[in-house]
């Protein structure tokens, strides 16, 4: 433990669970469901409404074997591929042989995708498939189905949710083990302000950390919540380097900011053509599937193609669709495009990358524990070895199914008794919070250093900002007579979080000297598997210092010792 916590106030409430589950995406949610069904007492902590996560912006789809002749085989030979040889073999195994129930359960739960006019489910294709293994729904709605199927699925359980939330460290007890949560509700209700839910198990499904980044096309919840506090609890994390940008992203401009529309994978599984200026189709004999290559080969061919062509954009091209597939299919995507002064069906749809998902996160073993008994994390704050260097399109929805029920059936068995939170939950050594203004400097340096491009020159200027950020809280953490310089609440909170996570995200892209999977770097462009097939796993020292230590193998080393 590393004694670390955010500064803010006392608990003023308590409530007690078995379970408490942080965050209402499909990790959460499918988490929560299973361990209410098992008979624990479980409640859901989220940070905006039940429906507000990252898993209803999921346009695409969930990717699982289930047409005629593919096989969870192919699809695993696919996702190895992705992740460019640092993907964990028995995780991704495990990922593509229980997906197919897992999506059929999903269905039970009243999920309802699309289907052929003979009643099976429709599947298409995205970058890095060979075979249509994408299953949709309202055509590029999936996630939004998904998150109302296991919304309404939540509300009919009843079971104890707690929205507008933002958790802020983890309790433990005597033994260093989990014991809970403090969290902070924004607003009036059943609780409100800092409190705590004491629980012997905690899960953190809190989504992605796409906001350290000026443009994104995550939700402006996900900055990183779940990865900080278990940095601060002494949890490992890992890959965090390895950080994929979507190739097509609506482009709105270059100082566009915040979240940014997606143009779905799936429209370019559907024949979509990437094109430049003049028309060109420029990712033929760049890679056999042309546009649909893994997501960090496109992503490069775009950016190549702009620096080539002075460019701050490229094109999608997908006219010869023609209206009522846009309207059918893409409808979603159609409505954006168009709200922004933009008809994908009369003209080419100007795309360029944003930050889109992380593919490291908390490391996990196979059961979604952590290197903090008691912590789990699920979903896209998890790092599995799913995903290795690069997430293949449309895991992320069923590595989230997969390992929810695995944490589920984990905690179910083990049902550890409740126990005491040791001293108080303010207790500790306070983190110095972040002036909320400080969130730009932070978004700005990452996408000038730690962006699509990244070289030692610009992650080492990336470092620099960062640590004069952190010495600068440090240094002003007490004003005159011992006040507070920066007052806690949420924004404080969100940027201190958002500095933390950057400043170990750039730790990691330091140390990794090449170039693999979404890790591009300009001064090290080839990919070394005699030094780089290994993981690099980093903790957070006593004194807030990154602590990065490079695994001996591609193997992912226990989470507990005795394992």
């Amino acid at each position: 433990m590393t004694g670390i916590r955010l500064t803010a106030p006392a608990p003023g409430w308590a409530i007690d669970a078995d379970v408490v589950v942080v965050g209402s995406g499909v990790a959460g949610l499918t988490t929560a469901l299973r361990c209410a069904a098992a008979g624990l007492d479980t409640v859901v902590v989220t940070k905006a409404r039940l429906d507000d996560g990252s898993t209803r912006w999921a346009q695409g789809g969930i990717a699982a074997a289930l047409g005629e002749g593919d096989t969870p085989e192919q699809h695993l030979d696919d996702t190895l591929v992705a992740g460019a040889g640092l993907c964990d073999e028995e995780a991704v195994r495990t990922l593509v042989t229980e997906g197919p129930d897992a999506v059929r359960r999903l269905i039970t739960t009243g999920a309802h995708f699309d289907t052929t006019d003979s009643g099976d489910i429709a599947l298409t294709r995205e970058g890095g498939h060979h075979r249509r293994r994408i299953a949709h729904a309202g055509g590029d709605a999936t996630g939004a189905e998904i998150s109302r199927a296991l919304v309404g699925a939540v509300r009919e359980a009843a079971l104890h949710t707690i929205e507008n939330a933002l958790v802020l460290d983890l309790l433990t007890d005597a033994e260093g083990r989990t014991a809970g949560v403090s969290l902070h509700v924004m607003g009036e209700g059943q609780h409100d302000g800092v409190g705590a839910v004491r629980a012997p198990s905690v899960v953190l499904a809190t989504g992605g950390m796409g906001q350290v980044f000026s443009a994104t096309t995550n939700p402006p919840v996900s900055t990183g919540d779940g990865v900080a506090l278990a940095l601060r609890a002494g949890a490992e994390v890992s890959d965090l380097e390895f950080v994929q940008f979507h190739p097509t992203v609506l482009f709105l401009g270059a100082d566009s900011e915040g979240q940014q529309p997606l143009v779905s994978e799936a429209v370019r599984g559907e024949g979509a053509h990437l094109v430049d200026g003049d028309g060109a189709r420029f990712m033929l004999g760049q890679h056999e599937l042309a546009e649909l290559a893994p997501r960090d080969i496109v992503a490069k061919a775009i950016t190549r193609r702009m620096i080539e062509h002075g460019a701050e954009h490229m094109y999608l091209d997908a006219r010869h669709f023609g209206a009522r597939m846009w309207e059918q299919r893409f409808p979603t995507i159609l409505a954006a495009c168009r709200s922004h002064g933009i008809d994908p069906v009369t003209e080419p749809v100007p795309v360029a990358p944003a930050a889109h998902y992380a593919s490291g996160g908390v490391r996990t073993d196979l059961r979604g524990r952590t290197t903090v008994p008691g912590l789990y994390a699920c979903g896209e704050v998890a790092c599995t070895g799913v995903h290795g260097a690069n997430r293949l399109a449309s895991n992320s929805l069923l590595e989230g199914l997969v390992f929810a029920e695995r944490i589920a059936a984990d905690i179910a068995g083990a049902r550890p008794p409740r126990t005491e939170p040791a001293g108080s939950p303010d207790a500790g050594d306070p983190a110095p919070l972040l002036a909320p203004e400080a969130r730009t400097a932070i978004q700005r340096a990452m996408t000038r250093g730690a962006g699509v491009l990244r070289s030692a020159d610009s992650l080492a200027a990336a470092a620099e900002e960062l640590e004069a950020l952190h010495r600068d809280a440090s240094a002003e953490a007490e004003g005159p007579g011992g006040a507070k310089v920066v007052v806690p609440g949420v924004d404080a909170w969100e940027v201190t979080n958002l500095l933390l996570v950057s400043r170990v995200l750039v730790a990691a892209a330091r140390e990794r000297e090449e170039t693999r999977g979404c890790h591009w770097r300009e001064d090290r462009p080839d990919r070394d598997d005699a030094h780089g097939r290994r993981h690099l796993v980093v903790r957070i020292a006593a004194d807030r210092t990154p602590v990065v230590h490079r695994t001996e193998t591609a193997a992912f080393p226990p989470v507990r010792p005795s394992d």
